[in-house]
């Protein structure tokens, strides 16, 4: 019911991403979101940001910023971090999508990209046919357009992950009857 909204993948926090992997399975580009992504809501990048992006270009992974924000905000942190970057995106709209793709020089199959909202990057995403992982909020103190989307999250989230033990459940019948 709620597939289009589901993530491809979960993870506690971008920093715990294994982009090496990523890499070795034929990503080329990671679109990011920024505020509760990358860092708490409106802060700047700090070092771990910087190191990350640095780690990237050092795999030789592109990146590029999407951004429903203005570009002074969404700017800065680019310039700080080393990365292109698309202001004003429009998310959940695939016209942001397909902004970084073309700067990254990646497609759909060699696209992965990171965020901590269901109805913007995650369904954006999806709608680009990118590869989606959703990460936790960094900061619980959000803005009350975010926080009030956060209740319609927490439901198709528990559908998401009911939908998913469902599958491994039938994954292991799956793989015992093999034996």
């Amino acid at each position: 019911m709620f597939e289009q909204l589901y993530p491809r993948q979960r993870a506690a926090s971008t920093y715990q991403i294994p982009f090496q992997a990523w890499r070795e399975r034929g990503i080329r580009g990671v679109i990011f979101d920024v505020d509760n992504t990358l860092v708490p809501h409106d802060a700047p990048a700090d070092e771990r940001a910087k190191k990350l992006f640095a780690d990237l270009r050092a795999l030789g992974m592109e990146t590029c910023l999407v951004s429903n924000n203005k570009e002074p905000r969404v700017k800065a942190f680019a310039e700080t971090v080393g990365s292109r970057y698309v202001y004003k995106a429009g998310k959940p709209s695939v016209r942001g999508y397909e902004e970084a793709m073309g700067k990254m020089g990646t497609d759909r199959e060699s696209t992965l990209c990171v965020g901590d909202q269901i109805f913007t990057d995650i369904w954006g995403a999806n709608r680009a046919g990118i590869y989606s992982i959703l990460v936790d909020p960094m900061d619980p103190r959000e803005e009350i357009q975010i926080v009030l989307k956060r209740i319609p999250e927490k439901w198709i989230l528990y559908c998401y992950e009911k939908q998913r033990k469902n599958t491994e459940r039938k994954e292991d019948k799956t793989w015992q009857n093999r034996s």
